[in-house]
């Protein structure tokens, strides 16, 4: 999933970036509201972070200026203030945001608010995503087979939940490289194929052509998830 932070303070932008990379996010970062109008205007993101108080461009207009752009009207937007009046509050959510932050908060309240904002996105309303017979945990950042946990890297497990978020639907692979890679991914690049490929023998290390089987490959159009939802529940 990829996330842009709109946030004037250096420290705190860079911080909430290094955490979220941690974590698996893609993650780009504007200092001003008209830079991140820029990046908001020309990539597509999951997940907006966006500080009230910027140079420029202020985070309201910036978030009044997305909702009204036909092409990223449906990007999820958590508004980050240090204002603590219930009309400034208001005024962030009426321009558009879905959620908000008081500063100072607590990084994992940040992670499981971005969670909460992806599930909209899905008929899923847990953290859970279950497809016998895997498994896969978006807060624990873990993925079974039979209860068997499969080891992946931080981009196989976010190809794998992107996919699994949208089963059944031709995914191709510049959308992949959008909401799994930053701004400096490489477009004309194999990188989608090649994590895709290795996620797909991972997979199979469990079932032979499991890979295949279940991440099938739609020629000249992109990728799909090939099993439908056997499971819905609550991780806690």
């Amino acid at each position: 999933m990829r996330i842009l932070i709109v946030e004037d303070e250096e420290d705190l932008s860079h911080a909430l970036a290094k955490g979220l990379r941690r974590e698996g996010y893609a993650v780009d970062i504007a200092d001003d509201g008209i830079t991140g109008w820029e990046l908001a205007d020309t990539n597509e993101y999951d997940v907006i972070l966006l500080d009230i108080n910027l140079p420029e461009l202020d985070g309201i207009s910036l978030c009044q200026r997305i909702r009204q752009s036909s092409n990223h009207s449906d990007v999820f937007i958590l508004m980050l203030t240090a204002r603590s009046h219930a009309d400034e509050v208001e005024e962030g959510l009426d321009s558009g945001a879905d959620d908000y932050l008081r500063k100072p908060f607590m990084f994992n309240e940040l992670l499981a608010r971005i969670r909460a904002l992806l599930r909209r996105s899905s008929s899923v309303r847990s953290t859970l995503l279950q497809f016998d017979p895997f498994t896969l945990d978006s807060k624990k950042k873990e993925v079974r087979f039979e209860n068997v946990p499969i080891f992946l890297t931080k981009k196989e497990f976010g190809l794998l939940e992107y996919l699994m978020l949208h089963p059944g639907e031709v995914i191709s692979s510049e959308r992949l490289l959008e909401h799994v890679w930053d701004i400096h991914a490489d477009p004309f690049s194999s990188t989608v194929r090649v994590h895709i490929n290795s996620l797909r023998r991972k997979l199979s290390s469990h079932k032979p052509g499991a890979g295949e089987e279940y991440i099938q490959t739609v020629q000249g159009y992109g990728y799909k998830w090939a099993l439908i939802h056997t499971k819905k529940e609550e991780s806690t």
